[in-house]
């Protein structure tokens, strides 16, 4: 696979980490907990290597997209560790592969998971994206949510050119553990290429997509039993039926098809 090649810093720091491929992307085959987990330690001054840590999610919508479009498969292909944000391929896996993926990580939830561990240990928070209104209301229930937890800074995620850029020299000087990035696929990705020989300082950058909608409040999830069943995006669509409809009429059929095609075994 590409990303074992390009990306052998990386590879040896996730070689624990036991995959599957799913859609035609390999998939950290670990639960919620366990992502966790691998996120704080590997935060630990022991185990850095040099550069940020590149975590990220995908979905059916993702597997689709990066069928069709090659600057966003090859941009997935960079990540450090692909986390599976989307139940049906959890349960495609599981038809298919005697070591499935053992759960959805969805980034909503493992937010919260990260934020009371981080809490506990003393780790630092960053947070970039979303709009300037709704990334201070996010901040801000995350910090009445979690007291303990040093969030060193934040930013709305419209910043270009020389202002995104002094952005990032700030991030980078003061030092986060994890900088969490919803800018949207594919631009977090691009973001993550483009500015990670800047963030040296940084520990982990896990890209977050709507996350913030979430913690602000400005979005509702589904109810848990469409997000078991595989059907949040229909919730999704019935929120936002005019930017949604068609993105998900257009991608879900080819992403059914990529998870009962391109799925491989363990490693």
């Amino acid at each position: 696979m590409l990303e074992r090649r390009v990306n052998i810093d990386g590879r040896a720091a996730t070689a624990e980490v036991p995959r599957i491929t799913v859609g035609g992307l390999r998939m950290a085959a670990i639960d919620l907990e366990a992502t966790a987990d691998f996120m704080i330690e590997a935060t630990d001054p022991d185990n850095r290597i040099g550069r940020p840590l590149f975590l990220t999610s995908a979905n059916g919508e993702v597997l689709a997209r990066c069928s069709t479009e090659p600057q966003t498969e090859r941009l997935f292909r960079a990540a450090d560790l692909i986390n599976a944000d989307g139940q049906p391929l959890v349960a495609a896996s599981r038809l298919q592969s005697w070591f499935p993926l053992p759960e959805r990580v969805a980034t909503t939830d493992l937010f919260h998971v990260v934020a009371r561990k981080a809490e506990a240990v003393g780790r630092t928070f960053y947070m970039l994206g979303a709009s300037e209104a709704e990334n201070i209301v996010a901040v801000a229930n995350v910090q009445k949510m979690y007291p303990d937890l040093k969030i060193v800074g934040h930013s709305h995620g419209y910043l270009r050119g020389e202002a995104l850029r002094a952005k990032v020299e700030e991030i980078n000087a003061l030092a986060p553990d994890y900088l969490w990035v919803a800018l949207g696929v594919p631009n977090e990705q691009a973001f993550v290429e483009q500015f990670t020989p800047h963030l040296t300082n940084v520990g982990v950058i896990k890209t977050s997509g709507g996350l913030f909608n979430f913690l602000s409040g400005s979005r509702s999830r589904a109810p848990r039993w469409m997000q078991k069943i595989g059907l949040e995006w229909v919730w999704r669509t019935l929120l936002e039926p005019r930017r949604l409809f068609w993105r998900y009429l257009t991608t879900n059929p080819r992403a059914l098809y990529l998870l009962f095609s391109r799925n491989k075994p363990l490693r």
